[in-house]
């Protein structure tokens, strides 16, 4: 493909400007690890949230998406909730103010608030920084196996070389050149560049989000699409099993469909639930997610930046979505069909776009695109380094060293993260293959260890270290020695037995001492199996009351999981012309919306840090 004169322009134009604003916060970021890693946690919580937004707008999720919608229609909805897509609604209710009240930079740091510093805490900080590093270099894998598709599709220079007798493709040069520049900007300006360029990326891919859905809906009718479909692609509801046949428009989709293993649809939603919410009660990974938490001023504005993300991040990515899904199911199914069966369907979304995006916008699109992948892989840039330079180098290295040695070590850091997600990179089978086991193996391995810190206090430093090794063990050998079983379905017996680990653990080991346990629970006050800790501090302070906000958090994350479902329906259905079925999902949004504010919103609260379990009003804005 040749791109015009303008559309190269308007790329390279944006990436100087990236590269300009990094260098240009970089004396900011260069003060100290705290403004480097968090902004000196001073970012207003809106734009942390529009960056973490834009963040998990990547280019290779949204190809993944694109196919998952062209494929299973508005049943692949349900299909994030792998993740679970979710967890920013329990983030949201009530696990961004736990997070943020401990006033620390990683979520490894964060374990001394719940284990001390005794030998256990030592390990536990240990295998909680292995764990991010492998889950940031499984990212950084994954985008770079996307973006090098995405990039050899449209840049019309053939890149492929030869380099110390290895034979490079084209694909994964340009991965690697977009990965180079990215990193440049990430390393220099630290939180700040990451958090400013991110909003300008998140504009700019919300006017590429709404070119797309213009044209589409200019391209398409509602019949076309009706016709370009099976029975059941235009319904979210499900029975049993997915009941969808292509076998009379592209018989290929079929064995697509088989691969993926989704045929019993209903087997995997009720796997995906039992996931989803583990998963979300144990917090999120120790990655950018976490950080953004860490970064706000207030637990408030933690619980507030968690809540903007849903609401700015679905609409403009599936008005996208579902634009180029509509293009590619009317225009391109017979190119498709002359494909046979070795259609590569994560390059729906590179095929839409290049058949029916004008000359002029092509630029502004790619140039969105490449942003959205940008925006991870510097999230994940970020986040990576933070975990080696301030728990490992400073806590056991060089506690002593100046700032501007840490500084320099986090450079150093970030590309050695860059270059080994990068290597995993050229070994990679294919996007939907890294995803699957990030989200089922390596979170499944997880999930145990960080449920049980929050609800049970018995647990202790050694039972998390033995939890999370055995979970981090299974998950990484599981899919060598069992390449059969899908990962979302090896998810509850990597969970049982990291589950047994973390318990066994614990009860062969001493407790933490009760200053520890006592100070934990005042301070970040969660819910669960705290009645043995509760008690001995009501005996210290008579005022102190327990959190029995159970029943409420999980009220409103159901209503919350509802509200964020109703925000992709809105554009899909906006695209397809199914405007009865979009009143109606309009009008649960409202309807959501108003429960939330009553409930979830007018609730929160800003605690001091001396906060004591006393009663207090709720403050409102």
């Amino acid at each position: 493909m040749n791109l015009s004169t303008l559309d190269l322009s308007i790329i390279v134009g944006y990436l100087i400007l990236t590269i300009f604003i990094g260098y240009f916060l970089s004396k900011k970021a260069s003060e100290n690890l705290s403004n480097y890693f968090l902004g000196g946690n001073k970012i207003p919580w809106y734009m942390l949230g529009v960056s973490n937004a834009s963040g998990m707008f990547d280019i290779t999720g949204t190809m993944w998406t694109v196919t998952i919608l062209f494929v299973y229609g508005l049943k692949s909805l349900w299909i994030p909730w792998l993740w679970p897509v979710w967890n920013q609604i329990f983030l949201m209710m009530f696990m961004a103010v736990w997070l943020r009240r401990s006033n620390v930079m990683t979520g490894a740091e964060w374990l001394k608030t719940r284990f001390g510093d005794g030998r256990g805490s030592q390990l536990s900080h240990l295998i909680v920084v292995l764990f991010a590093i492998v889950s940031v270099i499984g990212f950084i894998t994954y985008g770079f196996v996307g973006v090098g598709k995405f990039a050899q599709t449209f840049f019309p220079w053939d890149l492929h070389a030869t380099v110390l007798g290895l034979s490079i493709k084209s694909e994964n040069m340009y991965a690697i050149l977009i990965m180079g520049l990215t990193t440049l900007y990430v390393v220099k300006g630290g939180m700040y560049s990451v958090v400013f360029t991110e909003v300008l990326q998140f504009v700019i891919m919300t006017i590429a989000c709404i070119m797309v859905g213009v044209i589409a809906i200019s391209l398409v009718t509602p019949e076309q699409i009706a016709a370009a479909v099976p029975a059941g692609w235009t319904d979210i509801s499900f029975g049993w099993t997915l009941d969808l046949d292509w076998s009379n428009l592209i018989p290929a989709v079929n064995n697509k469909i088989d691969i993926d293993g989704y045929n019993m649809f209903s087997v995997l939603m009720m796997m995906m639930i039992f996931k989803g919410v583990l998963v979300s009660i144990a917090g999120p990974v120790p990655s950018y997610d976490m950080q953004r938490i860490l970064s706000t001023e207030t637990p408030k504005d933690a619980a507030k930046m968690s809540g903007i993300v849903s609401l700015v991040l679905f609409v403009p990515r599936y008005l996208m979505i579902a634009g180029l899904a509509a293009l590619a199911l009317v225009y391109l199914a017979p190119e498709f069909n002359k494909m046979g069966p070795n259609i590569d369907f994560e390059m729906v979304l590179p095929y839409a776009l290049n058949n029916f995006i004008p000359d002029g916008a092509k630029g502004l699109l790619l140039a969105g695109l490449i942003a959205a992948f940008m925006s991870t892989f510097a999230a994940n840039v970020n986040a990576g380094p933070a975990y080696i330079v301030n728990d490992i180098y400073k806590k056991f290295i060089n506690p002593n060293a100046s700032q501007k040695k840490y500084i320099r070590m986090s450079y150093l850091s970030s590309f050695a993260v860059v270059i080994v997600g990068i290597f995993f990179g050229f070994f990679a089978e294919s996007i939907d293959t890294v995803m699957k086991w990030l989200v089922g193996a390596l979170f499944g391995g997880y999930t145990a260890s960080n449920l049980l810190k929050w609800v049970w206090w018995r647990f202790n430093g050694y039972g998390y270290f033995y939890g999370m090794l055995a979970g981090l063990i299974v998950s990484l050998v599981a899919p060598l020695v069992f390449p059969e079983v899908s990962p979302i379905y090896a998810f509850p017996y990597i969970f049982l037995f990291s589950f047994a680990s973390s318990v066994v653990g614990s009860l062969l080991t001493k407790p933490e001492s009760d200053e520890v346990l006592i100070k934990f629970y005042e301070s970040v006050r969660p819910w669960g199996f705290w009645k043995p800790v509760y008690l001995k501090l009501k005996a210290q302070k008579p005022e102190a009351e327990p959190n029995n906000d159970f029943l409420k958090d999980m009220f409103n994350c159901t209503i919350g999981v509802g509200w964020q479902m109703m925000l992709p329906l809105i554009p899909i259905y906006f695209v397809i012309g199914k405007y009865s079925s979009l009143s109606w999902v309009v009008a649960l949004f409202i309807i959501t919306s108003i429960i939330l504010y009553y409930t979830w919103y007018k609730k929160l609260e800003d605690y001091p840090a001396d906060y004591q379990y006393c009663k207090k009003e709720t403050k409102e804005d």
